[in-house]
């Protein structure tokens, strides 16, 4: 092969050759597994986690506003207060209704800029606001830091580049399994790959990088052979291939999902965010069964977004950016104070609760809410969770 053939080719591999050693046995079961699933673009949670007990909530959204229980089309109904976007009845709920759903409302960042880049890179690097942000770490990184050396598995980033979460001294691999059956490496081109790098250091990690791509590659052929089961499109697919290695291979994981500004004709109960929430629960859904119920029962999926939106409708039939949002929270072993609850701070939804007369205020703070979360799940001691969120006021949902 010719120099410029294999740069060609190398660039193409869908896994960073920093992938952690494969495992020829079977990991634990009980090994506890973290996913961040981030929505990039900042969904609209109002719609997704309805405030049915509010009057202002229709007041302030004429036409995009979800029906209340009850009604044509309306929400789903979670309990006295709250109800949940009627897309959601064949995937979320049923999590919901078995406990191992929960919603974490008034939720997000301390950052006031309300910009998408600059509130998503606070976010991922999880340092206080009121320092000076280094950009050599993110908070997951400095997580799989903490953590090295309690498990047989390894962190990963399902997506194209490494996320700025995962970035730091940490060795994380990342690939996009949306894209991992495109690009010009054939089973050719993979063996003189091999072969270049036989007998040096990097030999293993090029062979683990192969393997992991082939196994991913083989289950899509699966996938595609399944006819009546969940749609192999979009996230769905996404979401069941995480789950197969998530599984069997990682236990930190991170994907970005992205669509989520909705500026104009947003819809309501049906149209453009309901599509997108359909696509995201089934693929939530997916992964939950897909995972088995043993290592669900010790796994929990965090959604996140990078702040909400304004809580009145814009002349436009959609939303501006906001400020607090509404956390999800999945997982088989979701605490009785948790699952199938609305847990954290909360405040009645009015017109004088608006944030700046807008939005949502965040009095649940995401290194709080997350700092707990890993506490629970890893017994991390105060120092350690310092090490994660430096000068974080740690609160403790019990979620798990």
């Amino acid at each position: 092969m010719q120099r410029r053939h294999f740069l060609s080719a190398a660039a193409s591999l869908p896994l960073a050759f920093s992938l952690a050693r494969a495992r020829a046995a079977a990991p634990r079961s009980d090994t506890p597994r973290f996913l961040l699933v981030f929505l990039r673009g900042a969904y609209d949670s109002n719609s997704l986690l309805v405030p049915t007990h509010s009057d202002f909530y229709y007041e302030a959204r004429p036409t995009i506003a979800i029906p209340r229980p009850g009604e044509a089309n309306g929400a789903l109904p979670l309990d006295a207060r709250w109800g949940l976007h009627p897309a959601m009845e064949g995937s979320v709920l049923p999590l919901w209704q078995s406990r191992q759903a929960c919603f974490v409302p008034f939720a997000g960042s301390d950052d006031l800029s309300r910009s998408h880049f600059e509130t998503q890179d606070s976010i991922e690097l999880g340092q206080p606001l009121d320092a000076h942000q280094s950009f050599r770490t993110g908070f997951m990184n400095r997580l799989a830091q903490t953590l090295q050396g309690r498990s047989d598995l390894a962190p990963m980033a399902f997506t194209a580049q490494l996320p700025l979460c995962m970035r730091g001294p940490a060795r994380i691999a990342n690939t996009a399994l949306a894209n991992v059956g495109k690009g010009g490496v054939d089973a050719n081109r993979s063996r003189a790959i091999a072969a270049m790098y036989a007998g040096t250091a990097l030999a293993p990690a090029v062979n683990e990088g192969f393997a992991v791509r082939e196994a991913v590659l083989r289950g899509m052929e699966m996938d595609k052979a399944g006819r009546d089961a969940i749609s192999a499109k979009g996230f769905s697919l996404v979401a069941q291939r995480m789950a197969t290695l998530m599984r069997d291979q990682f236990d930190l994981g991170f994907v970005d999902v992205g669509g989520w500004d909705t500026h104009v004709n947003q819809g309501n109960a049906s149209g453009n965010l309901a599509n997108r929430l359909d696509d995201l629960g089934r693929g939530l859904a997916a992964f939950a069964q897909e995972m088995g119920p043993e290592p669900w029962r010790h796994t929990v999926v965090a959604v996140i977004s990078e702040f909400g939106r304004t809580f009145r409708e814009n002349g436009n039939k959609g939303t501006d950016h906001g400020h607090g949002t509404a956390y999800w929270m999945l997982g088989g072993g979701l605490s009785a104070q948790a699952g199938g609850r609305i847990v954290g701070e909360q405040m009645d939804v009015s017109e004088a609760h608006l944030f700046q007369n807008r939005d949502y205020p965040v009095l649940n703070e995401y290194r709080s809410v997350l700092g707990g979360l890993f506490a629970r799940m890893y017994g991390l001691s105060p120092a350690q969770l310092q090490q994660v969120f430096p000068q974080a006021q740690v609160k403790d949902l019990r979620l798990v």
